[in-house]
């Protein structure tokens, strides 16, 4: 009984949103009909211009879950990769999906591992590019705009690595262990 009653929690959870939003365009239509009407026709425009772009989201999403496991390319980081550990530790920043939270104790242990500071800030950083979310922001804010924000956003994920791998590395101290 409990699995149907929390089955049934998730439902009404799932459908709160989009009723609180009909009983508001409910209550708007009574009061103000013009008014509800130009709201309802708004949304409509700002769905027919997302559309596509987030299908095209959820198109690249399904995708780089079924064939890209960060988890692999990840492990591939260590404080001796160098140039390659860093372009990689970006890379997988900016492909890596889900929850933030969910990534770091994959990262404390790669990190324990010998998995470089400069590497996993780098990672954390990179996530801020969105390969999926691109076309929405394109569709939003053009093209030029998009693009300089991610040179600067992967700009200054390299920047930020590298400063926190410096300062880290010169707090610990070095330890010769044979």
């Amino acid at each position: 009984m409990s699995n149907r009653s929390t089955r049934k929690q998730s439902v009404m959870r799932m459908i709160y949103f989009p009723a609180s939003v009909i009983a508001v365009y409910g209550i708007i239509f009574a009061f103000m009909p013009d008014r509800a009407f130009l709201a309802l026709k708004s949304s409509g425009i700002i769905f027919s211009n997302i559309i596509i772009p987030l299908s095209l989201v959820f198109i690249l999403m399904i995708v780089l879950n079924l064939f890209l496991k960060p988890a692999y390319i990840a492990s591939f980081l260590g404080k001796e990769a160098g140039i390659k550990g860093i372009i990689l530790s970006m890379t997988a920043g900016i492909i890596s999906t889900g929850p933030i939270y969910a990534w770091y104790p994959m990262l404390k242990e790669l990190n324990e591992k010998g998995a470089g500071s400069s590497s996993i800030a780098v990672f954390l950083n990179s996530r801020a590019v969105k390969p999926f979310l691109l076309p929405i922001m394109i569709a939003y804010f053009g093209c030029l705009y998009v693009a300089i924000l991610t040179v600067f956003t992967i700009t200054g994920s390299l920047v930020a690595g590298y400063i926190v791998g410096a300062l880290v590395e010169k707090k610990m101290p070095k330890t010769n262990i044979s």
